[in-house]
């Protein structure tokens, strides 16, 4: 007799283990389809009055061109722009700053950028971030 109520009681321990271990496999799996979060906003390196001339263009095949000047006072970095990313028909770029691998400072410190926007035939906007900050928006000038 005793020995079935052991036997009994450790059936039902490594049932209730099965059952909470089955419980956090729901538990992580449910976490995991959650919404994704949002990415944190690059680190902004610039004051607002370091960047200017922000415009947007499109290229002989309809590609968006995105251009403006970013002030560095240090000559050992240079201004240069993130990969845009597209959204639908909006893109965002963001200027950051890389090691001055030219040899050269910009004149006054003020480095011109300009990228294009790869596959970009349908954005007809772009947002110029810098950290949470919006520098600038554009319109792109489409042909009709």
């Amino acid at each position: 007799m005793r020995h079935s109520i052991v036997i009994l009681g450790a059936a039902l321990a490594l049932a209730a283990c099965g059952q909470s271990a089955d419980d956090s496999a729901a538990n992580n799996a449910a976490a995991n389809t959650a919404a994704p979060e949002k990415p944190k906003p690059a680190y902004c390196f610039f004051k607002p009055d370091e960047t200017k001339g922000w415009a947007a263009k499109t290229d002989k095949d309809g590609n968006v061109v995105v251009s403006g000047k970013a002030f560095r006072s240090d000559p050992r970095y240079k201004a240069s722009l993130l990969p845009a990313t597209v959204s639908g028909t909006g893109a965002e770029i963001a200027p950051t700053i890389t090691i001055n691998d030219t040899g050269f400072a910009a004149p006054d410190n003020w480095w011109d950028l300009s990228e294009t926007i790869a596959n970009s035939q349908a954005v007809t906007s772009v947002t110029v971030k810098c950290g949470a900050d919006t520098l600038a928006t554009l319109s792109v000038p489409r042909e009709k």
